[in-house]
């Protein structure tokens, strides 16, 4: 395997090499100091990692050329502990957001869980299921350009709420969420512009991803709204077991964690349903609308958080333990003491909300 570092402190290497050595890995890495050297078409690259800032050119901007030339590697954006925002600028380009130092057993770890997540989703079964649908949702486009739009520091709520109002349907279904049991403050709220200022950018981000994700289906309306409740409440339990920015990307792999449902032929996992199941469905969808790779990752394994391969309680340990809590399914409790989380878990019962019905 080739792994090509950019920008990081070569004086490491040695100790790197020992730590590979260590684990028993026959690996090619290549430490160079400038990224106009990392971008030869000619080498197949199998890894290839950087940090956020690397001179004249950006980090994110680096692996989107890498993206092009070496489709196949794993990319991995090196974060300083500080540098929160950098996990959202590295969200469309990297597989994997690693801290500095560099530490080898963390590469490898995430180097694997990217191999079997393509493992899962590159499934036969799964591939022609998806393949035999005559018509896919469509990738949510106005969250998708709201989710860029977010990213600049100076976007401000009137250039929000002018994008928003592109589409009055979505502006209907946002105001209908933003003022049910959820997310109502006591005042109706009949604007966009006032919908922008309540519920804030991640928040309103989210509820234009459910609208346009369980848009127009083949499901009963009922059943497309229970799977819209329990999404909602998905989402708002899975945010608050993570923290910082990992917070977000719970909430919404929380909230897709059944979009999967919305694909004919797909099984629920009941003794007796047949077809790939609807979580690795759903993420095989997400992947095709482009979304970022934890949140592909957290509804991958919802309900096999330990068959992730890195170690820690992340995205898809929260979306598991969100999703059963509020449908009411048993929690993976061996999952969540190997990962040390367990003694939580009677605090994270205390949590969930009931549904829109029943708060309403």
């Amino acid at each position: 395997m080739r792994i090509v570092i950019v920008g990081e402190d070569a004086g490491r290497a040695g100790e790197f090499e020992e730590s590979l050595s260590y684990f028993d890995l026959d690996w090619d890495v290549r430490w160079l100091s400038e990224p106009d050297s990392a971008l030869s078409p000619g080498e197949p690259v199998d890894v290839f990692l950087c940090g956020l800032r690397l001179g004249v050119v950006p980090g994110p901007v680096l692996l989107s050329q890498v993206a092009a030339l070496h489709p196949q590697a794993v990319r991995i954006l090196l974060l300083d502990q500080d540098q929160d925002s950098g996990m959202l600028q590295g969200l469309d380009c990297a597989h994997r957001l690693l801290s500095r130092p560099l530490d080898a057993g963390e590469l490898i770890e995430a180097i694997d869980s990217v191999a079997e997540l393509r493992q899962v989703l590159g499934n036969d079964e799964l591939k022609q299921t998806v393949g035999r649908v005559g018509s896919l949702p469509p990738p949510p486009r106005l969250y998708l350009e709201l989710s860029r739009l977010l990213r600049d520091p100076d976007a401000s709520n009137a250039a929000i709420a002018q994008m928003l109002s592109q589409d009055p349907a979505i502006v209907a279904k946002v105001l209908r969420l933003c003022n049910s049991a959820y997310f109502s403050g006591g005042r109706e709220i009949t604007d966009i512009r006032a919908a922008v200022t309540r519920l804030g950018h991640q928040t309103l981000l989210r509820l234009v991803l459910a609208s346009e994700a369980f848009g127009p289906t083949q499901l009963a309306g009922k059943e497309r709204e229970a799977i819209q409740d329990r999404a909602l409440r998905t989402s708002r339990l899975a945010r608050r077991l993570l923290a910082g920015p990992s917070a977000e990307l719970a909430a919404t792999a929380g909230l897709l964690a059944e979009v999967g449902r919305l694909l004919p032929g797909v099984s629920d996992g009941s003794e007796g349903s047949i077809g790939p199941h609807y979580a690795e469905a759903g993420a095989y969808l997400l992947g095709l609308w482009g979304l970022p790779m934890p949140i592909v990752e957290g509804v991958a394994f919802q309900h096999r958080p330990g068959r992730r391969r890195s170690g820690g309680f992340w995205v898809a340990g929260a979306v598991h333990v969100a999703s059963s809590l509020v449908a009411g399914t048993p929690v993976d409790e061996a999952y969540l003491r190997n990962v040390g989380v367990h003694e939580r878990l009677a605090q994270w019962r205390d949590m969930v909300e009931p549904a829109a019905q029943e708060a309403a």
